[in-house]
């Protein structure tokens, strides 16, 4: 790999593939004592953990399910 005039590299397809980069994920760059660790950033939460809870403020989930619906 190259870095370009810009500071720009280009990762291998099959290691995008591999580890799950696409053109939607952020990525942190670590320096680490051999060199640059790239990594995907983690800031977003698991779906599960998103919703868990989402209840706790009273009412049946079909109540729920009617109000975010807009009924």
């Amino acid at each position: 790999m190259r870095i370009s005039e810009r500071g720009q590299i280009t990762i291998p397809k099959k290691l995008r593939d591999r580890f799950g980069m696409n053109h939607n994920v952020e990525v942190e760059i670590t320096p680490t004592r051999n060199g640059l660790l790239i990594h995907k950033r983690t800031a977003a939460k698991h779906p599960v953990e998103r919703v868990y809870a989402i209840l706790g403020r009273g009412g049946s989930t079909d109540d729920y399910l009617e109000e975010i619906r807009g009924r």
